[in-house]
């Protein structure tokens, strides 16, 4: 337990420049090596910063280095994980918040941790928030044992285009209704036990391009009709009680009075739009200081800080200037103004603090509630289920493209073809897209596309996805018999997927987004 909490230290205790760096969020980084963690200890010791935000390693922040250094596999990185946030937490003079990106679960950050499914799993999902509910509450009670007070998530960005590379399938989905809805049970989740939760990333991130991590994204929609559909998620999930918001490096010319200012750094985005007109009196946190879409704007240390500050951002996350921040912050604003931040700051670290730890029990286990996730979200796209049971009565081959450390569908399915009649017409393909990110055709094979390609023209074809839908953009899915839609590789998923093949179970899911039919 840490010496002191929160809520027993008098805010009065604390001198104005400590006050200000109770707004800084530097990165953490679980792989750093003994002289980064006590460079950091030092800055946290100095400053006196408010908390930290973790990260897997230095290599795997890509704004910094852009694959420039290879991402080492730890297997004790949570071990790592928990000394760390002890060491740190006994270098601070008031304890710190800390948070992490777990949108899926710690698995995000962690390897060895649990994993749920993305967000676009979840959006397929029909009448059934409770599910949701649960994985928001597994996420927080995984992130509470690992000494994490803050989830940063869920993302309630509307994903409507289907070329964004870095939202996607991060995103419930395209309609602002089902986006909304999961977003607030998600939140519920996390908040039952004890666990911050934070919406992301304010203005809306869906309808773009461009990853703000490496450049600005320009929405030039009206805000009209951004009210009526980009801003609905951010709005509803507001309405219904969620922690902080986060907000993005997003230029949108019309919320800003023409002057297309990154929201981050945009009073009239944060004071005006998020404040005023929709009503949050929560804390507004930046997305991270170091994306390039913000960064290379400043080339003066402390600047951008500074800047993010005076737009209204409470909590400045990633900041890497903390020293030159700090006196910026200083030497430039209102001590009222400082006041006002901090307390807004110090009630959610009392909020975090203040709640008693999980019980055992609390726990459910992450394999049954996959399972159940699995069942609820299997989607059949095209075709019909007699399509499917067409296979197994008239017999098949089996292929399997793309990668995955399990292929449990394709092992069973291989062995029901093998004893089964011989039909070489009907082809039954599992589709396993190595990576879940667009880029690089979510890094499957040139050949691989070309023969699933060349099939679909020539051949019956039955098609099982296990990664991201949008995949499917790739290819002329309508030419297949059926296609079925599991969304993530593991294994309750991959036994889902078997148990409809073979007919025990129907499809429930729907699919959340919009595929663009591309005749390659």
């Amino acid at each position: 337990m840490f010496k002191i909490t929160p809520y027993n230290i008098a805010t009065t205790q604390l001198a104005l420049k400590e006050k200000v760096g109770q707004l800084f969020m530097p990165a953490a980084f679980i792989n750093d090596t003994e002289e980064e963690i006590q460079g950091l200890e030092k800055l946290i010791g100095k400053y006196h910063i408010g908390g930290l935000c973790f990260f897997h390693s230095r290599a795997s922040a890509a704004t910094n280095f852009e694959g420039k250094k290879k991402i080492v596999y730890n297997e004790q990185s949570l071990t790592t994980l928990k000394n760390l946030i002890r060491r740190y937490q006994n270098a601070a003079k008031y304890p710190l918040l800390i948070s992490i990106d777990a949108e899926w679960g710690l698995a995000m950050r962690i390897e060895n941790t649990p994993q749920y499914p993305y967000a676009i799993t979840l959006g397929a999902i029909q009448n059934n928030e409770d599910l949701i509910f649960k994985v928001g509450q597994q996420i927080a009670l995984d992130c509470r044992k690992a000494g994490i007070h803050w989830n940063l998530a869920p993302v309630v960005d509307i994903n409507n285009n289907p070329n964004n590379p870095v939202i996607g399938y991060r995103s419930f989905g395209e309609d602002k209704l089902n986006v909304a809805q999961k977003a607030i049970s998600f939140i519920k989740g996390t908040q039952s036990v004890g666990v911050l939760s934070c919406i992301k990333h304010f203005p809306g991130h869906g309808d773009t391009a461009t990853d703000s991590h490496l450049g600005l994204p320009i929405i030039k929609k009206s805000k009209e009709a951004l009210m009526a559909n980009e801003l609905y998620p951010f709005r509803e999930t507001i309405k219904n009680g969620v922690d902080s918001v986060m907000v993005g490096h997003l230029s949108i010319p019309t919320l800003d009075n023409g002057e297309g200012t990154p929201a981050t750094i945009s009073s009239p985005i944060i004071k005006g739009l998020l404040r005023q007109e929709l009503n949050f009196n929560g804390v507004v946190i930046s997305d991270a200081l170091n994306m390039h879409s913000v960064s290379k704007m400043f080339s003066q240390k402390g600047e951008l800080e500074w800047r993010a500050f005076d737009a209204g951002n409470d909590i400045l996350c990633f900041a890497e200037n903390t020293e030159e921040g700090i006196q910026k912050i200083m030497d430039n604003a209102d001590p009222k103004d400082i006041e006002e931040r901090f307390n807004r700051v110090w009630k959610l670290k009392e909020q975090a603090f203040s709640y008693l730890s999980p019980s055992a029990k609390d726990q459910q286990e992450t394999s049954a509630l996959n399972k159940q996730l699995a069942a609820e979200s299997l989607t059949l796209l095209t075709g019909n289920d007699s399509n499917v049971g067409d296979f197994i009565r008239e017999g098949f081959s089996c292929l399997s493209l793309g990668e995955a450390s399990n292929k449990t569908f394709v092992e069973v399915i291989s062995g029901i073809a093998d004893k089964g009649p011989k039909n070489e017409d009907n082809v039954l393909i599992a589709l396993y897209p190595p990576k879940v990110k667009p880029q690089n055709n979510f890094d499957l094979k040139t050949e691989e596309l070309e023969l699933l390609r060349k099939l679909l023209k020539t051949k019956k074809v039955v098609l099982y996805v296990f990664g991201n839908p949008y995949t499917l953009n790739l290819i002329n899915y309508k030419a297949a018999k059926a296609v079925v839609l599991g969304y993530q590789n593991f294994k309750e998923f991959q036994d889902i997927a078997l148990a409809h093949f073979k007919g025990e179970i129907i499809a429930k899911g729907t699919l959340p987004v919009t595929i663009n039919l591309i005749e390659p």
